[in-house]
């Protein structure tokens, strides 16, 4: 007599469950990882969002250059009317910014208290005493902006120096 195998193909119910496992621990490791993934995109949006700030800042504090006498400035119309402050003032400016990086609408320099859309700090520090060619200022930009550096520890920060009015 003989016995005919008949030979199964396809996968055993031990192996399915297995495989079924680790596909389900596999999941739950990266859904355990989206809530630090989420924070890292928010603190990356937050640290480029600050360095254009920067970069706005150096751009108009670099504008302002020594006018000839007669000539009016066109910061009005432009910037951060930060126009001479460098030379007049010896204490910080404060600018104050919404998330998209725009200046909050009460606008203006060292606005008091923090406007409550803001979101990003910029403190322009003067370092004296300013010579006939060149000012260093220290600029620092915070978040989030209720958080007041002086009496706290801001979420993030950037900061850079740079000559002005040379």
């Amino acid at each position: 007599m003989i016995y005919q195998r008949h030979r199964q193909r396809g996968f055993s119910l031990v192996e399915v469950v297995l495989a079924m496992g680790l596909v389900a621990f596999c999941l739950l490791a990266i859904a355990g990882m989206m809530p630090v993934t989420l924070n890292t995109q928010k603190t990356s949006i937050q640290q480029t969002t600050a360095n254009e700030l920067l970069a706005q800042i150096l751009a108009d504090l670099r504008a302002d250059v020594r006018l000839p006498p007669g000539q009016a400035s066109k910061e009005q119309t432009s910037g951060f009317n930060l126009h001479g402050n460098w030379l007049n003032q010896a204490q910080p400016d404060t600018l104050y910014f919404t998330n998209d990086g725009d200046q909050t609408p009460a606008g203006g320099v060292n606005v008091t208290p923090v406007p409550s859309d803001a979101a990003f700090r910029a403190k322009i520090t003067y370092l004296f005493p300013p010579t006939s060619t060149t000012s260093l200022a220290d600029i620092t930009i915070t978040w989030p902006a209720q958080v007041d550096p002086a009496t706290g520890v801001p979420a993030g920060r950037v900061e850079t120096f740079i000559a002005v009015n040379r």
